[in-house]
């Protein structure tokens, strides 16, 4: 450390230049790691935070909730392999609406469920709807940016209702839109569907074991069973969005990677003299190697918490339609990786430094 403090010294600015190219690139990362999780949220988070193992859709829905159709009678046969308190049926359709007094379109995704069930959400605002109750839903807090208050009604432009929204809940979007929790009743009127007609569900929600949900797969024709990963991979666009982001991010760290690499090594070149002078004069290897490791880190680091305090600034200015979400298990995480990206980047130099020969090093110098 005492060598790699007094080069600081010595070569100011060619640090500073370093520093702040690994400042941009962890800035980057950073922002773009947090827009990705952002994205991620605002795409399926409602999926991300149900209470459920599995998802029980229709065979041939290639693992999209919304294209599923499951009968009541289907239901019936999936809980004779799993307990009734432990499947939940859920309907799920995009819609658009407009608020009472105005004639703005919102889009926004219905969901339906057993409000006294596994799938409930969590009420922030106002109260929750239970099964019974008629025109009355809860929303996500997103639609307050619209205007959306509670006692406020909307009208659903494709049934025509009217709900009155009694309650808020945080963080429940699907396909890049709000959601509406709304009981089964609600969704028959929704529907139009009389009441000797069995009702339609999309996906039946497991919280189970992996092997009842591989018998329920095996036993009940015209079924898949799939788990929360592969069904957020059915969710349009959410494997390409999330795909993009991170090849961007991989790349980041590429490129950090090579460019501490490049810059120590050709430093070291220039340094191979004072080396060979330092083993010639008792100097270990391992302590060399000390000194390029401490001073690759300590570059790092100072660039990671500027960077840090840089992006946490930007996101403070984003306005709340932006989905960004940099928490600090991400933000571990990047600083993680790229304290190992650049050690990986310094390996190089130490490869040359290794074989630095004290006597030709000398006589070079002479």
């Amino acid at each position: 450390m005492f060598l790699a403090l007094r080069e600081f010294k010595h070569a100011k600015l060619r640090y500073f230049l370093v520093g702040l190219i690994m400042v941009l690139i962890a800035f980057l990362v950073l922002f773009v790691s947090g827009l990705a999780k952002g994205l991620s949220s605002d795409n399926a988070s409602a999926i991300q935070k149900m209470n459920a193992d599995y998802f029980v859709i229709q065979k041939e829905a290639d693992n999209r909730l919304n294209r599923s159709l499951l009968s009541e009678d289907k239901l019936r046969d999936i809980e004779k392999f799993a307990a009734s308190q432990s499947t939940a049926p859920l309907g799920i359709q995009m819609t658009t609406f407009t608020k009472k007094g105005s004639s703005k379109q919102i889009d926004a995704t219905f969901f339906a469920a057993n409000v006294n069930g596994v799938l409930a959400p969590d009420v922030v605002e106002g109260r929750m709807i239970n099964n019974h109750t008629t025109n009355e839903v809860v929303a996500d807090h997103s639609l307050k940016e619209d205007g959306l208050k509670l006692g406020g009604h909307i009208k659903d432009q494709f049934s025509g209702k009217t709900f009155k929204i009694v309650g808020f809940t945080k963080g429940e979007s699907f396909s890049h839109a709000p959601v509406i929790h709304m009981n089964f009743k609600e969704w028959a009127a929704v529907h139009n569907l009389p009441a000797d007609k069995q009702m339609l569900f999309n996906v039946a929600a497991l919280k189970t074991s992996k092997d009842k949900a591989q018998l329920i797969e095996k036993k009940v024709p015209g079924v898949a069973v799939i788990d929360k990963s592969q069904d957020l991979k059915g969710i349009p666009g959410y494997q390409e969005e999330q795909g993009s982001l991170m090849m961007m991010i991989a790349f980041l760290f590429v490129i950090a990677a090579f460019v501490l690499a490049v810059f120590f090594y050709v430093m070291t070149i220039q340094k191979i003299n004072q080396f060979g002078v330092l083993k010639a004069i008792g100097a270990k290897t391992g302590y060399l190697a000390r000194h390029i490791i401490s001073q690759v880190l300590l570059i790092t680091v100072i660039s990671l918490v500027i960077s840090i305090a840089l992006t946490y600034g930007v996101a403070f200015v984003l306005p709340n339609s932006m989905p960004f979400d940099l928490t600090p298990p991400l933000v571990l995480g990047c600083s993680g990786m790229f304290l190992v990206v650049s050690v990986i980047g310094s390996l190089l130099s130490l490869y040359r430094v290794a074989k630095i020969d004290a006597i030709e090093a000398i006589g070079r110098a002479a």
